[in-house]
């Protein structure tokens, strides 16, 4: 697979040199009179003093600059049209104006020292770029900073995992699976660029094939999406979006380390961009590695270590008719499979060692201190190519978003045989999104298009088969129309989606090799030692999602906000066709081929006022799902786990249908006493429950699988953009988590168990140091998690659950959250530009 994607990547380079050549000539004939241009100067509005490095950003064209020392920035031979342009610099409020590139009107701008963090800015399921406060689905946004400041996170998806109405499902520090609102899995979207990251999402035991460091902005969708995304979005999309191109004439880049006390974690990467007259390019490469977590609980946990290697490169042309990117990227992770198993004595954990697992070794004191993968693990790679491209049409914009992704899981679970797969999972993706936005009549944003993809699923050599080889086709067109009347914006779209399945049928060979296989041979009904694993599947959903919505700006400082949305998932294989165990999970899947596809009915209403000193927030929503598909242990008649004789240490798992309702709300208040001082609080509550198929819902079986408790958050924050001597943009903080315990769970089977209650205190300081002209070389985050070393275990992990199949009476089954952990990070920025003065901006 690898010699398959360098042969492609040349291609695909070779093409994108013709295509420059051609662009060219396009580019010349539109710059003769029909571009435009963008200047303007940025000022303090209190002094009148220019501002020096203020962001300046055209989010649409992928434009990004930064003004002079006389405040002064430029930009040239933009396309012709009206775009939203984004001003800011720490400690300011954000300005968002937007300019008609035709009349070469210069943007001057003043901005004014606030402590409100506003004026947000998003691209992800809407047309054209929006002010967030002026989008009517519920969305949020964070940037660089926020990301760069939570420096303990272990993975991408930890790093928002505490924002309200956001959580994640966890198997140790590695894994993540992010949930929105009580729903996750296949119904959530998760993008990088607007591309599908696709991985086998149904799977617990592995996260999100991104690396961290190669992302700057993270935006939220929290309810269905469907209309922009299609199936699998009717919980959401969260859109991890890379660097925006440097200015024009710059080459930056950065090295990155971070030390983490808890694993020992070593994470670096380095980055460099550069931009020449619209050539625009860059370069992430990074590596990350950790051995086994630690709580004064458990001690150290065994199998809980990993090493992952990233790479990542971009070309790419913006000009006056657009912008192409063509992006290339390696997600290479090597991660540890716990299980839980302990001494019945001494409560060490011990590892399988042999096949037939009849007895097994205590680990000893270096191994799990050390960081050798173990021989019982995973190996997930990601293998992606993806081309974004925006070109000017008339009044509008067409964009067209392609992609490949080949993502190869293994899992290596057999103790005497280091170098067998149990599970080979070979899966081939194409995406497609084309969409054509325009202005319409009266200044109405339309945005019509299609959107979906193929998918190609291989089982390679291995010995444990949870679903079968498919073929999987995905198509939606859709078309979004907003319209703004001064203080009221409307939105309104409607999707139709189709999802077509193959599965291939599959028997399994018992005598003719040491560990099952596939059988290859013919007449497989009648040879001897054959049995049955997957039927042939063909099936069909389809359906129609959609959504209308309302903004209304009563003043600057209130705003409300409601939407009601039609969201349509079609079942995935696993849920279709599962027949199997998964090593990583410990669960033998059941699926069933006769399941209906989702659809739910989201209402969401939202306040948001915005004070000089207070700012506050108040969202509720209810989501009505019908047909919802959860995971259920199957039991004996007895009572007592039902098993598989092949595979007698894997529950069984059946997947079941039923009608559901997931409700709550999300609220925060941040109040600004003094200009500098944050206290910010948040709390999130979500109740997810079953509703059955009509009659009495058992009470084991009223809550939903998954669901957050009510989650409080408080951060007391203090932020000096001035800052002390040498230190600029310094910060510190003091934040404090309570979560209630979850007596809300889904008992019945089993399947979910009570939750204590904890709390956890966390803390963090970090700034810019400068040198005498005031610029930056480096920059330093430090951050503490669990800083009483509380012994806890969150509802959603993964590891909860991971024990023997008998603990000691008075003991606490299961493997405990990670203690105490102090994270250290540092950032070098440097600069290889040419030394001839370049033009502000791009």
């Amino acid at each position: 697979m690898k010699l398959k994607i360098f042969l492609i990547l040349p291609i695909l380079l070779i093409g994108f040199s013709s295509f420059s050549k051609t662009v060219k000539l396009l580019d010349k004939k539109i710059d003769e009179g029909a571009t435009g241009t963008l200047t303007g100067t940025v000022t303090d509005k209190a002094t009148g003093n220019p501002i020096n490095g203020a962001t300046i950003n055209i989010p649409d064209l992928r434009l990004s600059g930064s003004t002079d020392v006389t405040g002064h920035f430029a930009f040239n031979h933009l396309p012709r049209g009206s775009y939203l342009v984004q001003i800011r610099y720490v400690g300011y409020a954000t300005v968002n104006r937007k300019v008609d590139f035709t009349k070469n009107t210069p943007l001057d701008v003043q901005l004014q020292i606030s402590s409100i963090e506003a004026g947000e800015v998003v691209i992800t399921g809407v047309s054209r770029a929006t002010e967030l406060k002026r989008d009517p689905v519920p969305a949020l946004a964070v940037g660089k900073a926020y990301i760069d400041q939570r420096a303990a996170a272990g993975n991408i998806i930890d790093a928002i995992a505490n924002i309200p109405g956001i959580s994640a499902v966890t198997t140790g520090p590695n894994v993540s699976k992010p949930f929105i609102r009580g729903l996750g899995y296949n119904r959530i979207i998760t993008l990088e660029d607007g591309i599908r990251q696709e991985g086998q999402q149904w799977g617990d035991e592995h996260g999100i094939e991104v690396d961290q460091n190669s992302i700057d902005r993270i935006e939220i969708i929290k309810g269905p999406a469907s209309l922009s995304y299609g199936s699998d979005a009717i919980g959401g999309v969260v859109n991890l979006l890379t660097p925006l191109p440097v200015a024009n004439g710059k080459i930056l880049g950065s090295l990155t380390g971070l030390y983490g006390t808890n694993q020992g974690l070593l994470n670096g990467s380095f980055r460099l961009q550069g931009n020449n007259n619209g050539f625009v390019w860059g370069t992430t490469i990074s590596g990350k590695e950790a051995k086994d977590y630690k709580n004064q609980y458990d001690g150290r946990v065994y199998a809980t270590g990993y090493r992952e290697r990233d790479a990542r490169v971009m070309i790419g042309l913006n000009k006056s008719w657009g912008y192409s990117y063509v992006n290339a990227s390696l997600f290479d992770d090597l991660q540890d499979i716990p299980d839980g198993s302990r001494d019945s004595l001494t409560r060490k954990f011990t590892k399988q060692i042999t096949e037939d697992d009849a007895f097994r070794t205590i680990v000893s004191p270096s191994e799990l201190n050390s960081y050798k993968i173990p021989v019982l693990h995973q190996h997930v790679q990601l293998y992606r190519i993806y081309n974004n491209n925006n070109f000017i049409l008339g009044n509008g914009n067409l964009i067209v978003n392609l992609g490949y992704q080949f993502s190869h899981r293994r899992e290596f679970t057999h103790p005497e045989d280091a170098a067998i797969a149990g599970l080979n999972l070979q899966l081939s993706t194409y995406t497609y999104d084309v969409k054509y936005n325009y202005t319409l009549g009266n200044d109405y944003d339309v945005s019509v298009g299609v959107n979906g993809q193929y998918q190609n699923n291989k089982i390679g050599n291995a010995t444990d088969f949870p679903i079968p080889a498919y073929h999987q086709f995905d198509i939606g067109p859709f078309a979004i129309i907003k319209k703004s009347f001064e203080k009221l914006d409307l939105s309104i779209g409607l999707r139709y989606d189709n999802r077509s399945f193959k599965g291939e049928a599959a028997y399994i060979d018992t005598l003719n090799n040491k560990y099952p296989s596939l059988y290859i041979g013919s007449n497989p009904t009648t040879a001897n030692g054959v049995t049955p694993q997957f039927s042939i599947l063909n099936k069909t959903f389809s359906g129609f999602s959609g959504s209308f919505g309302a903004t209304y700006n009563f003043s600057d400082e209130f705003l409300l906000k409601a939407n009601i949305a039609r969201g349509f998932r079609a079942p995935s294989i696993a849920e279709l066709s599962a027949n199997g165990p998964d090593p990583g999970s410990q669960i033998y899947h059941v699926g069933n081929s006769n399941f209906k596809p989702e659809f739910s009915v989201q209402e969401d209403i939202g306040a948001f006022l915005s004070l000089p000193n207070v700012s506050a927030s108040v969202e509720l929503y209810n989501n009505n799902i019908q047909n919802y598909i959860y995971q259920q242990q199957q039991l004996n008649a007895d009572g007592t786990p039902s098993v598989n004789p092949s595979f007698p240490l894997y529950a069984i798992f059946t997947y079941v249908q039923s009608k559901a309702r997931i409700n709550g709300g999300e609220f925060n208040l941040d109040i600004h006493p003094v200009s500098w001082l944050h206290f910010a609080n948040s709390l999130a509550l979500t109740y997810g429950t079953n509703l059955g198929n009509g009659g009495t819902v058992a009470d084991s079986l009223k809550h939903l699988p998954f669901i957050p408790p009510l989650h409080t958050h408080s951060e007391l924050r203090g932020n000096f953009a001035k800052g002390f001597g040498i230190f600029r943009n310094t910060y510190v903080f003091v934040g404090f988590d309570h979560f209630n315990a979850q007596n809300r769970f889904f008992s019945a089977y089993g399947t979910e168990t009570y939750t204590a209650g904890y709390n956890l205190l966390s803390a963090g300081i970090g700034g810019n140091v400068v040198n005498n002209s005031g610029k930056t070389v480096v920059q330093l985050f430090i951050e503490g998690t669990n800083l009483a070393n509380v012994n806890y275990q969150s509802n959603l992990s993964r590891l909860k659950y991971f024990d023997n199949p008998v603990v000691p009476a008075g003991v606490q089954p299961g493997i405990f959250n990670i203690g105490r952990n102090i994270s250290f990070k540092v950032v070098v920025p440097f600069d290889l530009s040419p030394h001839t003065k370049p033009t502000p901006g791009s």
